[in-house]
């Protein structure tokens, strides 16, 4: 069996799916992209796809070698991102050609059923309580948030406050028995993030995600050792490599992103490493079907596997959502904020192809905004 084909589609809202074909009809399918950047990723899944082509899929590994270290130059989201496309098609391959799920070929399940949160927003709180209402009455058991939106180099007084305050109506909604995950999206500086992460304490939150931006990853030791609030980090990490300091800082959360950190492969390594460290898995996953699907297949055979994003309703989904680009949608089924485990071989899912090649027809351009403070000068989205 060799590898006969590589396609790539860009279809909205702002993904990038990859097909890769057998020249005896296996097809595995991937999600390799940036978002904000698909059709750069795109151009490097093609030049990926020079070495690919003609191989024997079923060498996954040394694939993920040659494709990660073949280049001098390494590493960086974009080689990154679309390696791990390719790695998800490669284990999809794999799956439907020994008629097992992914998860059994990483060694089997740990367990029956996967949590998943909803993302209820926050960058403006107008629909907040809203939002978090529907979810409960969806059967979610948690949610995550965003902390604020633009942040001040030193957060004010009224900032802090408002933190809090958005952050303690969803406390109320939730009650103690459902959770709440704070994302600061690395809006914050390092002393901003220590003088809010002490004032949301008492709210219990389950994690507080990317306190800084992973450029400012040298200062994690000194967040954690102030932080009461358990730190996760990680979508803007893309290897075992970027992720030791973090996870020697003492992170309780490692979020590696299955579209961006290498794939199944290297996520699982990542999952391994952190699981040394006392760490927990909560993969990143704000993208499509396929990313999800990939992400689910490692929680299910991951011993320290905390819980799992997913982009049903999110607000960047707009043209289409979770569900457009597949036949079945009973994978993503979540009964009580949970994703029950199936057999079927591969990633588990089956891609509408005919409504794929329609959109991609159609295409995206999705940029995510840049925003400005007052003075005009640059904020961090």
């Amino acid at each position: 069996m060799k590898i006969a084909r590589i396609e790539t589609f860009l279809v909205p809202p702002r993904w990038l799916f990859c097909r890769i074909e057998t020249d005896d009809g296996v097809v595995g399918w991937g999600e390799p992209v940036v978002e904000g950047r698909a059709e750069v990723v795109r151009a490097a899944v093609d030049v990926l796809a020079e070495y690919l082509t003609g191989q024997d899929p079923l060498r996954i590994q040394d694939h993920w070698q040659v494709l990660t270290k073949g280049g001098f130059y390494r590493g960086g989201p974009v080689l990154s991102s679309a390696v791990a496309g390719l790695d998800q098609a490669l284990w999809d391959i794999a799956g439907k050609t020994y008629g097992a799920p992914v998860h059994a070929l990483l060694g089997g399940p740990v367990r029956d059923r996967v949590r998943v949160y909803a993302w209820v927003g926050g960058d403006e709180p107008a629909e907040l309580s809203e939002q978090i209402t529907a979810q409960v009455e969806a059967g979610f058991t948690a949610v995550k948030m965003n902390a604020a939106g633009a942040t001040s180099p030193v957060v004010t007084a009224a900032e802090t406050a408002e933190v809090v305050a958005r952050v303690a109506a969803a406390r109320d909604l939730l009650g103690p028995h459902r959770d709440v995950a704070v994302d600061f999206h690395g809006r914050f500086t390092a002393a901003s993030a220590r003088r809010v992460l002490a004032e949301l304490a008492p709210l219990h939150p389950l994690f507080v995600e990317e306190p800084v931006v992973p450029d400012h990853g040298h200062l994690l030791p000194g967040l954690v050792a102030a932080s009461p609030v358990p730190l996760a980090t990680g979508e803007r990490l893309y290897s075992r490599t970027d992720f030791l300091p973090a996870l020697t800082a003492g992170i309780a959360v490692a979020q590696p992103d299955l579209s961006h950190a290498g794939g199944i492969s290297e996520v699982h390594r990542i999952a391994s490493l952190a699981e040394t460290y006392g760490a927990q898995l909560a993969p990143h996953c704000p993208l499509g079907p396929i990313a999800l699907a990939a992400s689910l297949q490692v929680a299910f055979a991951t011993p320290n596997f905390l819980i799992q994003e997913q982009s049903r309703g999110i607000h960047y989904n707009k043209d289409a959502d979770l569900l457009s680009y597949v036949v079945d949608p009973e994978p993503f089924r979540f009964v009580d904020g949970h994703a029950s485990r199936g057999d079927a071989p591969g990633l588990g899912i089956t891609v509408d192809e005919a409504a794929v090649r329609a959109a991609d027809r159609a295409g995206h351009t999705w940029r995510n905004p840049v925003w400005r403070h007052p003075d005009g000068s640059f904020a961090e989205w």
